[in-house]
């Protein structure tokens, strides 16, 4: 069997496509998925505004998209409207299987340009085709899915089309996102409304068939797998609120009296299924969208998949404790296609502003109060949001960091380098605070969840352990994005595994080395990061997180819970150490030769000196 090795071309401004060769060494040194991305993403100009037809984006597989255990996933890679950084976001669903399917001997398509009218990008037998798509204009994620009975479809809805900086790319009709960091903003920009995934999925090769089933069964059977199963990630709202992690009423507590109704109970007993009950691992709960959720005519027949972001963020977050009600809102962020981490973190903040004093919504277009706990006047500020169409919900459209450079309020809720935090609240388990500060796509809960150990029992880690299990994390799951993989298969899915399994495929490749995938593709993020601007500052504490929960004790929270700023800095100094950077967060020459990238940084790409942090040893992190 071939191992994919070619790129599919685009310029949506001169309509011009074509196929390429990925250069070898790209190959070798990235395989796929989030590493190639990054790398053709880095071949950009320096400084190139996300909106503009200079920037590139990436849908990109890997050589083991749709036949891993697990969800299979794609990856959407530019650079981030929201953020000005690298972005990397995933989705999952049929688009990614018939993605791979499509693409033929591509590992991906690259999209630069922008069109005049709207347009959708076909793709089938590894050849793709733009076609006008003036017909789709204005319609939600669910409506434009529908126009594509025989495909599979990853399309914007009118938050990307009105280029909200956290849109985003929704596929399967709205069940799945690729919903950081707007992307569905960047393909806004584009007039790309849809990219349609013709060809039915790969099939399984003989070659992989055996391996296949001993991975599934064991996924299956593993603790990540076991807890997905019983409730896919709406186990979350249950474990925050357990360990006081939970973000609440706009980061106002780490409690939450309502968290009961929100979790996998709620969830069962609303469900109309799951999305794949064949599975071992079945997927999440279908459950009615609710009335007035999508301008279909028949609206109250959708379902939606609310996953744990969308009852913390929506629900926790808002102060909302009404499953039912917080799962109909999801599936309005699901349908315009907005992010709902983002989405619920903007109405928190716009509470909060309105009750400090900082904005008076009537003075912007809203003729209604704000207060936690609204359903109704929430989803009206999300739509107002999605369509810019009130001077408020326009200037929440650019990111709570935006609105609150603006306003004031930049204590109220936590970001980092632009991104809305997401999930957890560091102020119950302090290492989760670093994987926030130095994710490389902002303030991501997923890039490491140190949480999930911290939070359930004291480990006794040391800062130099916190600094390790960090950057370990961090680098494990970029290596099986890379290939790309579902994240959950971190844990149990690791170089050996992956070596086996590209060595079924006729891609023979060095455990060792692909050990070192996930520390090389991690570092060369960190190089582009550094290139747009982005230095030490930009990993540091938010100040939200340095406050006690001004709700201290009314809900279980320990007073005097505030980060300590100093504290943080010396963490933040042995994660530098640990990776081989500088004191400002600079990849040190030594490190980029030992991780074969001493050729890629260009003049504008600021490099680390010869040494690392002084003072911290070889068990530290020092790199020999």
């Amino acid at each position: 069997m071939t191992v994919p090795d070619r790129m599919l071309r685009v310029d949506l401004t001169t309509e011009r496509v074509r196929s390429e060769p990925v250069p070898e060494a790209w190959l070798a040194r990235y395989v796929g998925g989030k590493g190639l991305g990054a790398r053709y993403l880095y071949e950009m100009e320096p400084g190139v505004d996300p909106a503009s037809p200079a920037n590139r984006l990436a849908f990109a597989v890997g050589p083991l998209t749709g036949y891993l255990p697990g969800e299979p996933r794609y990856a959407a890679v530019t650079k981030s409207p929201l953020t000005g950084a690298f972005l990397d976001s995933y989705g999952g669903g049929s688009f990614a299987s018939r993605l791979a399917g499509s693409l033929g001997d591509h590992l991906g398509v690259v999209i630069e340009g922008a069109a005049d009218d709207p347009v959708v990008l076909s793709l089938a037998g590894g050849e793709a085709t733009i076609e006008p798509a003036d017909d789709l204009r204005g319609l939600d994620a669910a409506e434009t899915d529908a126009r594509f009975p025989d495909a599979a479809v990853a399309c914007v809805g009118p938050a990307g089309e009105a280029e909200v900086r956290y849109a985003t790319i929704a596929s399967d009709g709205g069940d799945h996102h690729a919903g950081r960091g707007g992307a569905g903003a960047v393909m806004g920009a584009k007039g790309l409304k849809a990219v349609v995934a013709r060809d039915p999925a790969l099939e399984v090769p003989a070659a992989l068939r055996d391996l296949r089933e001993r991975d599934e069964a064991a996924f299956a059977d593993s603790d990540a797998g076991r807890w997905l199963a019983a409730g896919d990630t709406l186990e979350t709202v249950a474990f925050g609120d357990e360990t006081g992690v939970l973000p609440t009423r706009g980061w106002q507590s780490r409690r939450f009296g309502g968290a009961d109704g929100l979790g996998v109970e709620r969830a069962t007993e609303s469900a109309t299924g799951r999305e794949r009950p064949e599975d071992p691992v079945p997927g999440g709960f279908r459950v009615s969208a609710g009335e007035g959720t999508s301008s279909t005519e028949d609206a109250d027949s959708d379902t939606t998949v609310p996953r744990g972001g969308t009852p913390i963020a929506l629900g926790a977050g808002l102060g909302i404790d009404d499953f039912d009600a917080v799962a109909a809102l999801g599936g309005v962020c699901d349908r315009l296609g907005i992010d709902v981490i983002s989405a619920g973190n903007a109405v928190a903040w716009a509470v909060r502003a309105s009750d400090a004093g900082l904005i008076d919504p009537a003075d912007h277009g809203v003729d209604r109060d704000l207060s936690f706990g609204d359903e109704a006047a929430a989803r009206e500020l999300i739509e107002e949001i999605a369509a810019r169409s009130t001077p408020l919900g326009d200037a929440l459209a650019d990111g709570v960091a935006a609105a609150a450079e603006r306003f004031g309020g930049t204590d109220l809720v936590p970001t980092v380098k632009g991104m809305e935090l997401a999930s957890y609240d560091p102020r119950g388990a302090a290492t989760m605070a670093l994987a926030f500060a130095t994710g490389d796509r902002g303030g991501c809960h997923r890039r490491a969840r140190p949480v999930e150990t911290e939070a359930v029992a004291d480990p006794g880690w040391n800062p130099a352990e916190r600094a390790a299990v960090v950057a370990d994390e961090q680098d494990r799951r970029a290596g099986l994005w890379c290939l790309v993989g579902d994240d959950f298969l971190a844990e149990s899915f690791g170089a050996a595994a992956a070596a086996e399994w590209l060595a079924a495929l006729g891609d023979e490749r060095d455990p060792d080395d692909l050990r070192l995938l996930g520390e090389r593709v991690w570092t060369l993020t960190r190089l582009f990061n550094l290139r747009e601007g982005f230095d030490r500052d930009d990993d540091g504490l938010p100040e939200a997180l340095t406050r006690n929960t001004d709700e201290a004790g009314k809900e279980g929270e320990a007073p005097g819970d505030g980060l300590d700023p100093d504290a943080f800095e010396d963490l933040l100094d042995r994660y530098y150490a640990y990776r081989g950077w500088d004191r400002e967060g600079r990849p040190t020459a030594r490190l980029l030769d030992r991780l074969g990238l001493a050729d890629l940084p260009d003049a504008a790409t600021p490099v680390g000196s010869a040494e690392t942090i002084p003072g911290f040893g070889a068990a530290d992190g020092d790199d020999d």
